[in-house]
Parts: C-alpha cells; sequence; structure tokens
C-alpha cells in the first residue's frame, strides 16, 4: 500500500512545518537532514523512525519515489535527528519490508512487519 501523492504534498506544505518541532525528539520520530542534489539546498524531513542494530530504518509510505530518498542516494547519506541527538546516516538500502523485518530492533519489531507498506530503506550510522 502507497499513501495518496495528494497527502504527501498537503503533508509537505501542512503537516511537516509543525512536526519538525517535535519530531526530532519524539521515540518514534526522527528528521532527515539531507541536501537537495539539484538546489544544494538543505532540507528537514520529519519521518517516522526504526532502529536498527547499526541504524536507522524508515518504511517508504509514499514509495520509492521520494525527493528525501533520491537526495540521500546521490550523497551517500545526510544527519538523522533522533531522540535529541544527531548523527550521520549512510549508506541507503531500499528493500521490501520483509527483507528491512530482521534489521528492527526493540519493541517496534513487533510493529514493523504488520505495517501496510511494501519497501524501507535502511541507513547504517556513521562512526
Amino acid at each position: 500500500m502507497r499513501l495518496p501523492q495528494r497527502l504527501a504534498r498537503f503533508n509537505r506544505h501542512v503537516t511537516n512545518p509543525i512536526q519538525r518541532l517535535w519530531a526530532g525528539k519524539a521515540p518514534t520520530f526522527g528528521i532527515l537532514e539531507h541536501v537537495g542534489r539539484k538546489s544544494g539546498k538543505t532540507y528537514r524531513t520529519p519521518l517516522t523512525v526504526f532502529g536498527t542494530d547499526d541504524g536507522v530504518a524508515i518504511l517508504l509510505t509514499y514509495g520509492p519515489n521520494r525527493d528525501w530518498l533520491k537526495n540521500i542516494t546521490a550523497d551517500g547519506g545526510g544527519l538523522m535527528i533522533r531522540r535529541g541527538k544527531t548523527f550521520r546516516v549512510t549508506d541507503p538500502k531500499v528493500m521490501s519490508k520483509e527483507q528491512a523485518a530482521p534489521y528492527i530492533t526493540g519493541p517496534m519489531r513487533l510493529v514493523f512487519p504488520r505495517l501496510p507498506f511494501e519497501q524501507a530503506v535502511v541507513l547504517k550510522r556513521a562512526n
């Protein structure tokens, strides 16, 4: 399942600016800071983030054709603000939800496989 593109546009202009106020501190959210591959501008995208042993996983709720994903793929990564801490994430790998599920740690590993989305991106935390 993918959420509708009109919802993605609404979220980009209405919901995301509000979520950026708290998403970097909330347990299941994070803010991905990335650089536009064409504009060179820095963007901050709030996302639902799942912990892994060596980084994070993000479900692709609108599918893989997202600007933030294209930007981190072109740049090799970005910055993740999660639980009040900022760290670099690298090596984005798009995979099916089933392939990504074994990477999820903590209590969310029980929830992740049941969510109605098909793909995820897994990112490694840089040292």
